[in-house]
């Protein structure tokens, strides 16, 4: 007798899950912008709260930075882009 074993793979939005659907659920939009939003201010700590919670965009994000950071703004959207990796705030 002859197993073949194939992994499971599920596609729920931006988020992907394997095997077992009950170990771990896709996360929420509000979960996902939650997540984001801590990652921004762990990276910039001279963000605060209301400012992230202010941002209506990548692009508010980008030209924000490049003014409280005193980053370039092609410098700012190269930072963005790495952490934002295709989401949106």
């Amino acid at each position: 007798m002859i197993i073949i074993q194939v992994p499971l793979c599920f596609y729920f939005g931006d988020t992907f899950t394997t095997g077992d659907m009950s170990a771990k659920r896709p996360e929420t939009a509000a979960e996902t912008k939650q997540i984001v939003l801590k990652e921004i201010r762990a990276k910039w700590s001279k963000f605060s709260e209301q400012d992230v919670s202010s941002f209506k965009g990548n692009n508010d994000l980008v030209a924000q930075l490049a003014a409280k950071h005193g980053l370039e703004k092609a410098q700012a959207q190269r930072d963005v882009d790495a952490l934002m990796k295709g989401r949106q705030i």
